[in-house]
C-alpha cells in the first residue's frame, strides 16, 4: 500500500504545514540577527499546528503522535505566557485551546486497552516499529521540556543548543518510522525539519562559541 492523500491527510499537511512554516520564520528571524532567536510567532503557529496534529493522530489511531504533541502542547502555551501574547487571547479562546487537550488525554486513558492493543495483536515487525515511533516522538517533544526548563532558569523564552541537539535525534528517527509507515505527512515534514534544525545548531554553535570568546 503507498501513499495516500485523504481529507485526514490533508489535516495532516496543514499541521506540518505550519510546524514547517514556525521554523521557516524562526530561521530568518535568526539569520538576520545572526543567532537563534525565539520570536513569538513561532509559538503561535506551534499551538494551531500541534492542535491539528492531535487532530490528525486521532483521526489515524495513531497514539505516538498524540503522546508527542501532548507532551509539547503546553509548553507552547507556557512560552506565550513569556511572551506576553498568552494573555491578549480571548477567554473562550482560551478555554478550548486548554479543554481539548485535557479530553484527548481522557479519551487515550479510557481507551488505552485499544491503544496498546496492537502492539500485541500485529506482527513483532510492525510492533517493533510503532515503538520506535513512541520512543522518536517522546525524544522529539522532550526537547520542547528541556527548552522550557531552560527558559524558565533564563527567565526569558529562549533556544539553547541541547534543544537543536535533541530535534536532530527525534527528527531522524520519526523519519525513519515513517518511511516505514509510508506516512508522507511525518516523512515531509520531518525531512524538510531535519534541514532546519541543522542550520539552527551551527548558528547557536556560532553564538555559544563567540559568547565564550567576549568571556574570556
Amino acid at each position: 500500500m503507498g501513499f495516500e492523500i485523504t481529507y485526514v491527510a490533508l489535516i495532516g499537511f496543514i499541521a506540518q504545514g505550519l510546524f514547517f512554516s514556525r521554523f521557516a520564520v524562526q530561521l530568518i528571524l535568526s539569520e538576520r540577527a545572526k543567532a537563534s532567536i525565539s520570536p513569538s510567532i513561532f509559538w503561535q503557529l506551534s499551538l494551531i499546528a500541534c492542535y491539528l496534529m492531535m487532530t490528525y493522530g486521532y483521526l489515524r489511531n495513531d497514539f505516538s503522535i498524540i503522546e508527542g504533541q501532548i507532551i509539547a502542547y503546553f509548553i507552547y502555551i507556557r512560552n506565550l505566557q513569556l511572551k506576553g501574547v498568552w494573555g491578549k487571547v480571548p477567554k473562550l479562546i482560551k478555554l478550548i485551546l486548554i479543554a481539548t487537550p485535557i479530553l484527548v488525554i481522557g479519551y487515550g486513558l479510557f481507551n488505552y486497552v485499544d491503544i496498546v492493543k496492537p502492539l500485541f495483536r500485529d506482527p513483532p515487525a510492525t510492533a517493533t516499529w510503532l515503538i520506535l515511533a513512541t520512543i522518536g516522538q517522546t525524544i522529539f517533544a522532550s526537547r520542547f521540556i528541556y527548552q522550557w526548563v531552560y527558559s524558565e532558569y533564563k527567565k526569558e523564552s529562549i533556544f539553547p543548543l541541547g534543544f537543536w541537539v535533541i530535534s536532530i535525534l527525534g527528527s531522524a528517527i520519526i523519519t525513519v518510522y515513517a518511511i516505514f509507515a509510508k506516512d508522507l505527512v511525518l516523512l515531509i515534514g520531518q525531512g524538510f525539519g531535519l534541514i532546519v534544525y541543522s542550520r539552527n545548531f551551527y548558528l547557536r554553535l556560532l553564538e555559544n562559541k563567540k559568547n565564550e570568546e567576549v568571556s574570556i
